[in-house]
């Protein structure tokens, strides 16, 4: 599918924020709720140990489920035993080493794992885990755990361009290969309606599928969707359960989104579905995929990005081309932007300009022909602001690699959130070098993108006004002239700075 700018940051964010949620709320797992306000960090430990910035079980199942429908992208699609079976063999090799896989999972796991023995396959077929999945539901009659409903999102990117009530569908069939219960069915095919609906419209409407089932059931859901809008997570007290895990993400978002907006809606409906306490990852998951969905990828916060990290030795830039792809439809792209290994910049003048920042002698200011001078400059730390290959920069953790997309336009809704995404990257540099790193900042010729971000950080660390410090970047970049909605951008930080006791001003 073709997809505007705004479309392709926000199928980009879905995954993204999906795990962002979830190692949000790793270290917190099975804990009581939290007092409204109090912090809430990617500490890592919980029951599992998982490292800081670290996912669980909820994105580590979710992949598979991209990349299988990556690969599938020109067949039959998600439903087709092909693709099914590719996800449930993943799925099996993950749990072998995984830290946990839930209890009902590893239940019809181990169960599928005995049929495909029993019938003389080494492998196991999708039609195990239906079956094995089938019967734990007949055993227990308890199969509506929020297992499916934490990795379903992916299902909503790649039916982008297909009818909804395909997609709903699609995500009965993926929740049934380990929840039977039509809870998790219906649960699943809602959430991924409301992803596609969000990631097509920018909207947040967990009642977009509500039409795409039968009456009787959309009434129920309808009311528990209203519960969920009179409450908060933390009363919740079973969100081990697929509904309660569905209400209380959606109860996270609309609660945070009576005091915030855009990029800060995202954050503190995160913090808020962690705040709420027990199964903490998994409800955040769930809230994650539809506020990246609806937000991108521009608005997941850079500290969350950094050191983003899970099975199977994936990092966020990772998740980040999965979810574009499999919004695109076309399958892996090699030779094209954000896959490709190089990103070509030959044709354009100028973008071996390359400066000190005129505050701070440790951040250099260029273009992007300036990444052919790390290593004689001894740079640790770089900050892009223009589309790179996957190794245009090399010899640094990837963490030590920030990329901020932002658009050199003056059209404001040509980028999601600029203003946002301008000091999200300027509060980067200042990161890096509270680290002690020297600091690379570039776009493609050091025009526009990079002297807005060199302003906004040095009117942090020499106490100047934004366009005070911006005089000063000017005069070590004269060619540079920030585009007039950049500008804007530092007038509002400008305006924000006079409130604040110690500026400096003219």
């Amino acid at each position: 599918m073709k997809l505007n700018p705004l479309q392709n940051d926000r199928a980009a964010g879905v995954l993204v924020a999906l795990a962002a949620g979830d190692a949000l709320g790793a270290g917190y797992e099975f804990g009581a709720p939290l007092p409204d306000g109090a912090e809430v960090t990617m500490k890592g430990g919980g029951p599992f140990g998982f490292a800081p910035a670290e996912w669980t079980d909820d994105t580590s199942m979710a992949i598979p489920i991209a990349q299988a429908l990556l690969e599938s992208a020109s067949d039959a699609g998600s439903s087709s035993p092909a693709a099914l079976t590719m996800v449930v063999r993943a799925w099996t090799s993950w749990a072998a080493e995984a830290k946990d896989a839930g209890a009902q999972t590893s239940s019809v796991i181990a169960a599928a794992r005995r049929m495909a023995s029993a019938a003389g396959r080494s492998k196991v077929h999708a039609a195990d885990f239906a079956a094995a999945a089938s019967d734990f539901h007949a055993r227990t009659g308890r199969s509506a755990g929020n297992g499916s409903l934490m990795r379903t999102a992916p299902l909503a990117l790649a039916y982008l361009n297909r009818d909804p009530s395909e997609l709903m569908a699609a995500a009965a069939v993926m929740s049934a290969l380990t929840h039977a219960d039509p809870d998790a069915q219906e649960a699943c095919g809602l959430s991924c309606v409301a992803i596609r609906h969000a990631v097509l419209t920018g909207l947040l409407d967990v009642r977009a599928g509500l039409q795409l089932l039968p009456a009787e059931r959309a009434g129920v859901w309808r009311e528990r969707i209203e519960t969920a809008e009179r409450s908060r997570p933390r009363d919740f007290t079973r969100n081990g359960w697929v509904v309660e895990a569905f209400q209380g993400a959606w109860s996270a978002i609309h609660y945070a989104g009576f005091s915030a907006s855009g990029p800060a809606h995202l954050r503190a409906a995160l913090e808020e579905a962690v705040r709420g306490g027990r199964d903490t990852d998994t409800v955040a998951a769930i809230a994650g995929g539809l506020l990246g969905a609806a937000y991108g990828y521009t608005a997941v916060p850079f500290e969350w990005r950094q050191r983003l990290h899970g099975w199977p030795g994936m990092r966020a830039r990772d998740l980040m081309v999965l979810g574009m792809e499999l919004g695109r439809g076309e399958g892996r792209r090699s030779a094209s932007w954000p896959r490709a290994e190089r990103h070509d910049y030959s044709m354009w003048s100028r973008t071996d300009v390359l400066v000190q920042h005129p505050h701070d002698d440790g951040v250099w200011l260029g273009g992007v022909g300036s990444l052919g001078r790390m290593n004689e400059l001894g740079i640790d730390a770089v900050v892009s602001l223009c589309r790179l290959g996957s190794v245009d920069v090399l010899g640094l953790s990837p963490e030590d690699h920030a990329t901020f997309w932002v658009v050199d336009s003056a059209v404001e809704g040509d980028n999601a959130d600029a203003a946002f995404v301008l000091r999200e990257a300027a509060a980067a540099v200042e990161r890096y070098r509270a680290e002690g790193k020297t600091v690379l900042l570039h776009c493609v010729r050091a025009e526009s993108r990079t002297p807005t971000v060199a302003a906004l950080y040095g009117a942090q660390v020499a106490g100047v006004s934004p366009l005070e410090a911006l005089e000063d970047v000017l005069r070590a970049l004269p060619n540079a002239r920030p585009n007039p909605l950049f500008m804007n951008v530092l007038g509002d930080a400008e305006a924000a700075s006079e409130a604040l006791p110690g500026r400096r001003h003219a």
